[in-house]
C-alpha cells in the first residue's frame, strides 16, 4: 500500500462523508426539525420584546 493508495482511501473516504451529509440534509424527515430551528432567532426576539413591554 503506498501514498497514492491512502491519498485514494481518504478521498473516497471525505466524498461519502459530503454524499451522507447532503442526504441527510435534503431529507425530508428532517424538514419539521430544520424548519423549527430556523425560526428560533425569531422565537427569541419575541420573548425579549414581552419583557421589555413590561418594564
Amino acid at each position: 500500500m503506498d501514498i497514492g493508495t491512502l491519498r485514494g482511501l481518504g478521498t473516497l473516504l471525505v466524498l461519502v462523508a459530503t454524499l451522507g451529509v447532503i442526504c441527510w440534509a435534503y431529507s425530508g424527515k428532517r424538514k419539521a426539525a430544520f424548519d423549527e430551528a430556523a425560526n428560533l432567532p425569531f422565537a427569541d426576539d419575541d420573548r425579549n420584546d414581552s419583557r421589555s413591554n413590561r418594564a
